[in-house]
């Protein structure tokens, strides 16, 4: 998400940075780049008015003209303009009210309002440690009701069943007396979308709201959408009392636009954004963590919490220990890693979240990418235990054996004996403490004496 605005912005940023003083001449050519790449980005007009003016009136002033550094000044402005645009901290759900408290999901049709409520029920049951409940109150569309069922049973929630003869108040009294009695913690209400907003949707969908008086309304919609969303947002929020916004699809919108226009069009802050297809990929929404990615700084932080929820933690712990005795690091344990990488997400979503990833260039990028992971399992698996054990064993024949199990190419199984054995000097260093031995000898490579570019160690990331 943000590819095209992170490029723009992030090549003004650049060129800001090397300013060695500020002038109205250089503010104008930046606000016009900057107003590009929104424009681009499809945020909404009256939003990127708004944005160029604020930045302007603060550029224009003193502190900026008398900083040392006015170019950082500069780039300071716009990110917390960016911050300000999308709502300045992150709004949790509110979940305080007497048990079960009710979550209503509302939105069109294929805005992935069914897939969301799968996904916000299973980070409630496992970060917030609540008992939860899910019911489908789409009786036009049976199929809704068994992709609920289907994703409660994954997720681990307790499911109220509804059948398509039903009236949708019904079921939904229904669940919420089962909820009381069963003494759930939450329950969440999927409702039925249309292609188009209509009249007996939002009459049909205001009476739920009387019916079940949830804690929490939240919108469902497509970033790809684009300013269509923020308008869509609109006119469910003059017929709901909205109290927050779901972003789906953001893995697919490249530009962005939905996410700069919704809290400014509709005053409702987007409290969560859908980025993929598995049941944990939804992230909460934290506005200074987007503006820092946009701008191209990274999101370290949202980046350690995922690691810490979602890294095999025993795992990642018996791969430390057996590296510092000094035992060997062995193919199985590459592929270990590998498929840690996957479960946070991909490559794709920690390259998003690491500084400096921007300036990468996309073969790079695509050389690490989400495919080459899946192959490189794929050829590990091709092999026997005891060449994952001992790879010096994996010469002509078995190269082109492992190719053809895993319907790939010798040069691409040479490919990953390659990287294994880069990677496996690099575990060597790290033997008995050697790691802080490994770091302070690559001070001094890198412009800074830091890490190389993107903040990563050479052969990737050990988890």
């Amino acid at each position: 998400m943000f590819e095209n605005l992170s490029d723009r912005l992030g090549r003004v940023v650049q060129n800001l940075r090397g300013q060695g003083r500020i002038t109205e001449d250089n503010i104008k050519e930046t606000l016009r780049e900057v107003r590009m790449a929104l424009l681009e980005a499809d945020v909404a007009l009256p939003v990127v008015k708004e944005f160029v003016e604020e930045v302007k009136q603060k550029a224009l002033g003193e502190e900026v003209m008398k900083s040392l550094t006015p170019g950082q000044a500069l780039v300071k402005i716009v990110n917390d303009e960016l911050i300000q645009v999308m709502g300045e901290a992150n709004e949790g759900l509110d979940l305080r009210a007497q048990p079960p408290a009710v979550i209503l999901m509302a939105g069109l049709q294929g805005s992935g309002k069914t897939t969301s409520v799968g996904k916000l029920a299973r980070l409630l049951k496992e970060r917030e440690k609540k008992k939860v409940m899910v019911v489908s109150t789409d009786v036009y569309r049976p199929a809704a009701i068994d992709q609920l069922q289907t994703l409660a049973r994954e997720v681990g929630v307790e499911f109220f069943p509804s059948h398509p003869g039903e009236k949708p108040e019904e079921i939904a009294r229904k669940a919420l007396d089962a909820a009381r009695k069963g003494h759930f913690d939450v329950l969440i209400v999927d409702t039925a979308g249309r292609l188009h907003i209509d009249q007996e949707m939002m009459a049909e969908i205001q009476a739920l709201h009387r019916v079940l008086d949830p804690v929490e309304t939240l919108f469902v919609v497509d970033a790809m959408t684009g300013q269509d969303a923020a308008n869509t947002a609109r006119a469910f929020d003059e017929a709901l009392p909205l109290t927050g916004v779901v972003l789906t699809k953001v893995d697919g919108d490249a530009r962005g636009g939905a996410a700069l226009s919704i809290r400014k069009i509709t005053g409702k802050p987007i409290k969560f954004l859908g980025v993929g297809e598995k049941s944990d990929a939804l992230e909460p929404f934290h506005p200074d963590r987007i503006a820092s990615r946009i701008l191209g700084m990274g999101d370290v932080v949202s980046l350690v919490e995922e690691i810490t929820q979602k890294v095999d933690q025993e795992k990642a712990a018996r791969l430390a220990k057996k590296i510092h005795k000094g035992k060997g690091f062995t193919l199985s344990d590459f592929k270990e890693q590998m498929e840690q990488m996957s479960k946070m997400g991909g490559v794709a979503s920690l390259m998003d979240k690491l500084p400096g990833m921007n300036q990468v260039p996309d073969a790079v990028k695509a050389q690490a990418g989400d495919k080459e992971i899946r192959k490189m399992i794929a050829i590990i698996n091709s092999m026997t235990p005891q060449e994952r054990e001992f790879p010096q064993i994996i010469k002509g024949s078995r190269k082109r054996r492992i190719a053809r199990g895993s319907g790939t190419q010798v040069q691409d199984v040479n490919r990953l004996l390659k990287q294994f054995t880069q990677m496996q000097k690099m575990m060597k260093k790290m033997k008995g403490g050697g790691l802080a031995k490994m770091m302070r000898g690559m001070k001094g490579r890198f412009p800074g004496g830091g890490m190389p570019p993107g903040g990563m160690p050479p052969g990737g990331l050990p988890f």
